[in-house]
């Protein structure tokens, strides 16, 4: 059986270092390449066209929810697995908006880093615990609240509202924007966060993210 080609993307030195060391000690993986920026990552997993990218998410130029966003978009039979400090709804969910298959934390034994690689490479998607136990929690929060369908309920008009809302537009900078009135522009945020049974810009925020409506660094 061949073993599962992969490249390994972060901006630190060490950090690098050390992923690469973790996965070649095991015989059914093979590094064939690494990188150091999300440009480099693009660049090379074109190039190399490996079963697996192991992404970091913060880093110099494009972040790695862009970089994901192209691979997928370009190599797709790549398959892309996050590895990251970050475990917050925001950086999950976009990352997984993007096309990652899994979100694994650096905190994560070696083993668990190793066995999703494995498991990305046949299509399978692996999340750490922790970051499984927020994508479970939020999805029955939604769930309960009827969130799931409630975005075909917006009028055109409130969906732009909300992507507005969500990027911090102030209701007097929508107003002018979409050339309403100040009065218009909170009708239409009441509105859409009644219909969505959210309470404040943050639940707005991680919406719109989850949706895709905006990226992380719009927020």
């Amino acid at each position: 059986m061949n073993a599962v080609t992969v490249l390994v993307v972060d901006d630190h030195d060490v950090v690098r270092e050390g992923i690469r060391m973790v996965l070649s000690s095991d015989p059914g993986l093979e590094v064939v390449g690494t990188a150091s920026s999300g440009e480099e990552a693009v660049e090379k997993a074109r190039e190399l066209r490996p079963n697996v990218v192991v992404m970091d998410i913060g880093m110099p130029g494009i972040s790695g929810f862009e970089a994901t966003r192209r691979i997928r978009e370009q190599v797709p039979e790549t398959q892309v697995v996050a590895l990251t400090v970050h475990d917050s709804e925001a950086y999950v969910f976009q990352m997984l908006q993007a096309g990652a298959v899994g979100y694994v934390v650096k905190r994560a034994p070696a083993e668990d880093v190793i066995q999703a690689v494995k498991r990305a490479a046949v299509g399978e998607s692996v999340l750490h615990p922790s970051v499984a136990r927020l994508v479970i929690r939020d999805y029955l929060a939604r769930v309960e609240r009827g969130e799931e369908s409630s975005i075909d309920t917006l009028s055109d008009r409130e969906r732009e509202v909300l992507k507005l809302v969500a990027e911090g537009r102030t209701n007097r900078e929508i107003a002018e924007l979409l050339f309403l009135s100040v009065k218009t522009v909170q009708a239409h945020r009441g509105n859409l966060m009644h219909k969505l049974g959210l309470h404040d810009r943050t639940e707005v925020v991680k919406y719109a993210l989850r949706k895709g409506i905006i990226g992380l660094d719009e927020a």
